[in-house]
């Protein structure tokens, strides 16, 4: 993967590119914002937007980081691949039932420094698909990879809410995220510096969109047999 920061604002494949990193974004910072606020729920009132935006910050700081080591990679021959088979995981598990058990064992926070501590360290923890989603949507560019860490935590403060309900209502949204990271899965695939030594830089290249929409496809329908089977397994042991 060769890293740059040139963008072209007229290019369709920019603006494709941004819409996934926003698209991925919102869906998978539901559960860090769930984190986000038991953290902050046991501080004094005054204090819980402060708590809020100073864990937000140093999670953009972390990030950042986290980003930066996770871009470098995946250009490490059949690391890229790991990390594509990794997303298909994270694409299925997306549209899975949630089970919030886990999140509910986030203790409140008493003081300001130990809220900011714990929004810091889960975001970095529950972040790892996240960061994967965005360095691979962003394929090198780094422009696209600070505008997606910009936009993320913005989000996981102020839009979880607000996207949570539209899923409820419309969870159509979330199956769309899960093909959306199928397809980036199927890119990530056929860019692994291994794949194209093996197959050649033209050959992989034709190969980007139809494993892209395959893999997109495949999410979709073994998450739903998935889906089938824990229901069916659900009502035989009632």
């Amino acid at each position: 993967m060769e890293f740059h920061w040139a963008v072209d604002l007229s290019s369709a494949a920019f603006w494709v590119a941004l819409g996934k990193i926003i698209w991925i974004n919102a869906l998978l910072s539901g559960d860090n914002a769930v984190v986000i606020a038991l953290a902050c729920r046991g501080l004094p009132e005054h204090q819980r937007k402060i708590g809020m935006l100073l864990g937000a910050g140093a999670a953009i700081v972390l990030r950042v980081i986290f980003t930066i080591i996770i871009a470098y990679l995946l250009g490490v021959p059949y690391l890229t691949l790991i990390g594509a088979v990794l997303l298909l995981y994270i694409a299925i598990e997306l549209v899975m039932p949630k089970d919030h058990g886990d999140e509910s064992k986030v203790k409140a926070s008493d003081t300001l420094i130990k809220a900011v501590a714990t929004i810091a360290v889960a975001d970095v923890v529950m972040s790892l698909d996240n960061v994967i989603a965005i360095a691979a949507a962003a394929d090198g560019n780094w422009t696209l990879i600070i505008l997606g860490l910009l936009i993320s935590v913005p989000m996981i403060i102020a839009g979880s809410a607000i996207l949570l309900a539209l899923i409820d209502k419309f969870p159509i949204i979330v199956w769309g995220g899960a093909a959306i990271l199928g397809f980036v899965a199927g890119e990530m695939l056929v860019k692994d510096v291994a794949v194209v030594n093996y197959l050649g830089q033209e050959a992989a290249e034709a190969y980007k969109y139809p494993l892209g929409i395959g893999f997109a496809v495949a999410v979709c329908v073994v998450a739903w047999l998935l889906i089938k089977a824990k229901g069916r397994k659900a009502v035989e042991q009632h």
